[in-house]
């Protein structure tokens, strides 16, 4: 038998089947989590920091995913100073969506389901209140 032509067929064939692996993962598109990654890393310590202020509240903030919009419950509404939320789609930045969260004596604000795209979230809420900045972030499936 002649081996010979087998183990060069099989050399061949292993080669092209690299080929066509590097050819699919140099086609992908690759999201990162932020444009401004390292910048934001620099100020690591401050998120900490609005991380330990948020947890420390009795009165915590939620995201709640409901049949036809997203709210968030915060108690302490009426007390926030510019607050903003971020819905990040971590599998494609183009549907972020980012919100003002006004001052309410309503404990509840409500985006509209329809607005966001089927998929895994994450919510990051941030706001001042008190002299002092605060950060909430939770993971939502729509």
């Amino acid at each position: 038998m002649n081996f010979g032509k087998w183990i060069v067929v099989s050399f061949i064939s292993f080669a092209l089947f690299i080929g066509v692996l590097v050819a699919i993962c140099v086609r992908q598109d690759v999201n990162l989590v932020s444009k401004n990654y390292y910048q934001e890393e620099l100020k690591h310590g401050e998120k900490m920091q609005q991380i330990s202020n948020a947890n420390l509240l009795l009165d915590q903030p939620d995201i709640i995913v409901n049949r036809d919009q997203v709210e968030l419950h915060f108690g302490r509404l009426l007390e926030v100073e510019n607050g903003q939320i971020l819905f990040m789609r971590p599998s494609n930045s183009r549907l972020d969506q980012i919100y003002k969260v006004e001052s309410s004596v309503y404990n509840v604000q409500r985006f509209r389901r329809s607005d966001f795209e089927v998929g895994h979230y994450r919510a990051q809420f941030k706001w001042s209140m008190e002299g002092k900045d605060y950060f909430y972030e939770k993971t939502i499936v729509i």
